[in-house]
């Protein structure tokens, strides 16, 4: 067996070198495209940023079009059914269309996006500030972010800030194994990295790429500290190229400003807040009450953590009881009482008739009243003590098959006395006329 796994790694090479082989490609052309992109002005390295949002977004525009015309299709009251499921279809449809369109060309911008990212890093790490042209973005976020000042026409983005309640200095910039594992994590792969390895580091690359579609991209942590502590500290460098950033556990479940979070085009957030908000949004009553919008794409941190030791424990989510008065339990348990005390006392007399019957040696006319019975009242124990005794079970199953023949067209003699039908099998009732 050795010999034949020898034979065949030598044959085809070990997984882990076919992974890389089909990694490096990319890799190599990150660093192709990289002087280039690293002789650019500020003003131009956004600008170039801008025109991959823009390239993605015309490659998508048709589609989007026609989700917005048939979603405003779908509006209409007075259209059939039929018409109604045939426009959900195509909506469908156009979503995957949407999300297959946008994955080919994230492929095809990656090395472009990547370099973008690795030179905006380098031009952090060796400045003590960074300054562009300002434009609405900037302004708006100068009004809430101290490391960004608006002087005159110039946006002044200093390369130290505070994250997770520390003073910190930019002083990071992507080696080449860092950029292959970015495109390992945009593949959907796992990246395994050692502590002090740049893992964060890392997952700027493929955050920042995905968020170029303005979809939204989820970053995964375990707890809040991280999620907290990651926004603020790599949050500069996305809204640098006009990127939104928000952390859901900055903000109250089920609020406008965990809306807005999640309207960002980069949320960080820890798993059980997402996954409560998933939960709330599954019990929500109106499209007005979800705070999360579709999903797109999602980066998960110590991913052994968040998807094995942490999924052993449930999500549960609970909401109020409602008093006892406002319950329709107590509103109708008193019917309830009094129409099964009528059965039962309707089933008693059918077994006293069906065993006389059967003493008497009318077996036909046992076999009714026993199937009856049955029917209103399968677990009465009177009953099921007297279809222990020998040859009754056989007779009622006889005349059950007579009246369940012709898909049961002749069940109504049967069940028309009856107060109201115990279907077993399917774990219904259902009342009679």
């Amino acid at each position: 067996m050795d010999i034949l796994s020898s034979l065949i790694k030598l044959v085809f090479g070990s997984k882990a070198e076919r992974d890389r082989k089909e990694i490096a490609p990319y890799v190599e052309k990150i660093k192709e495209i990289y002087p280039k992109i690293s002789q650019l002005s500020n003003d131009e390295l956004r600008e170039h940023s801008a025109a991959l949002r823009k390239l993605i977004a015309d490659y998508i525009a048709e589609d989007e079009q026609h989700l917005v015309e048939q979603k405003a299709l779908l509006e209409f009251d007075d259209r059939p059914l039929n018409e109604k499921e045939k426009i959900s279809k195509d909506i469908d449809t156009t979503l995957k269309r949407i999300d297959e369109k946008i994955e080919e060309i994230l492929d095809q911008i990656l090395p472009e996006a990547f370099a973008i990212m690795k030179d905006t890093a380098r031009r952090f790490a060796e400045s003590e500030s960074v300054e562009v042209t300002a434009n609405d973005f900037d302004r708006n976020l100068a009004a809430v972010k101290d490391f960004v000042t608006i002087e005159g026409d110039k946006a002044v983005y200093t390369t130290h800030w505070t994250a997770g309640g520390n003073d910190i200095r930019w002083d990071m910039v992507h080696y080449d194994c860092q950029l292959f594992g970015g495109v390992v994590i945009h593949k959907g792969k796992i990246a395994e990295m050692a502590t002090g390895e740049g893992k964060t580091l890392v997952a700027t690359l493929p955050v920042f790429l995905n968020a170029l579609a303005g979809k939204g991209v989820h970053m995964v942590t375990v707890n809040d500290y991280l999620a907290r502590r990651d926004a603020e500290w790599m949050g500069p460098l996305y809204q640098f190229h006009g990127l939104s950033v928000d952390c859901i556990d900055l903000h109250q479940p089920n609020s406008q400003a965990r809306r807005n979070a999640y309207m960002a085009d980069i949320t960080f957030g820890t798993n059980n807040e997402y996954g409560f908000d998933y939960l709330r949004d599954n019990m929500a009553s109106s499209p007005e009450d979800l705070v999360q919008r579709k999903h797109h794409f999602a980066i998960v941190d110590e991913v052994d953590s968040v998807l094995i030791d942490d999924a052993r424990t449930p999500l549960i989510i609970s909401g109020p009881v409602p008093k006892g008065d406002d319950q329709m339990f107590e509103q109708y348990n008193p019917a309830i009482k009094y129409l099964y005390g009528l059965q039962k006392d309707f089933v008693t007399q059918l077994v006293t008739k069906s065993r006389k019957a059967a003493e008497e040696g009318n077996m036909d006319e046992a076999g009714i009243l026993m199937y009856r019975a049955y029917k209103g009242l399968p677990k009465y124990k009177p009953l099921i003590k007297f279809l222990s005794e020998q040859g009754i079970k056989v007779q009622m199953q006889k005349t059950e098959n007579i009246y369940m023949a012709d898909n049961n067209r002749r069940m109504p003699e049967i069940t028309d006395e009856l107060f109201f039908v115990i279907d077993e099998k399917l774990n219904s009732v259902e009342l009679t006329d």
